[in-house]
């Protein structure tokens, strides 16, 4: 899976730069915010999610890992794509986002391309206790990291969010069973177990 994209800008647009590492050239999907702080020909380090489609294959970059973070758990909410997600982090700052689904703020979503009234009300209730407003930081609801490692892994073999999410939700299930904390096994183990266990 590609994480993280270190090199040099070599062209940006209001929702897309190309990063060359080592003579390459990646292309990455980001936001205007994004895109504001990248110069020409300057040295960068993006957060990136690559999203497997069956007719393409799409980086994602992010100033932060926190928003990185944010992006693929946007995904776990049933409706919302790749395409809403960045949608959603153009409109609102990580902050902006956990206050509204906070304070069940359904006015600030809908004013998101793509989202709409429904879809604002589906974001908040799905979201509701995994996000909350943090001072100057957001903290993501209590992802310990080897989660986020498996999710990253999963999302990058081709899964979605949701369906890497519910895997997981299966694997630690099982293990419990065995009395086993899912903390305590090798991520290469709980892969496997995750890729056995859950449906692209």
């Amino acid at each position: 899976m590609i994480s993280l994209v270190s090199g040099v800008v070599r062209s940006i647009s209001t929702d897309k730069a190309i990063v060359e590492v080592g003579g390459v050239g990646f292309t990455l999907s980001i936001t205007s915010s994004t895109a504001a702080s990248l110069s020409l020909g300057a040295p960068v380090s993006l957060f990136t999610t690559l999203v497997v489609r069956e007719d393409s294959l799409t980086l994602f970059g992010f100033a932060d890992d926190e928003s990185r973070l944010l992006f693929e758990l946007l995904q776990t909410v049933s409706g919302i794509g790749p395409k809403v997600a960045l949608s959603i982090l153009n409109s609102l700052t990580p902050d902006q986002l956990a206050k509204s689904v906070a304070t069940e703020d359904v006015s600030a979503i809908e004013k998101v391309p793509g989202i709409g009234r429904k879809g604002a009300q589906r974001l908040i209730l799905e979201l509701k206790g995994k996000i909350s407003p943090g001072i100057g930081h957001n903290k993501l609801g209590h992802q310990p990291p080897w989660r986020e490692q498996l999710t990253s892994a999963l999302v990058s073999l081709g899964f979605t969010a949701k369906d890497s999410d519910a895997a997981i939700s299966m694997v630690i299930g099982k293990l419990a069973e065995d009395a086993i904390d899912a903390a305590s096994v090798d991520i290469s183990e709980l892969l496997k177990l995750a890729l056995q266990s859950g449906r692209r």
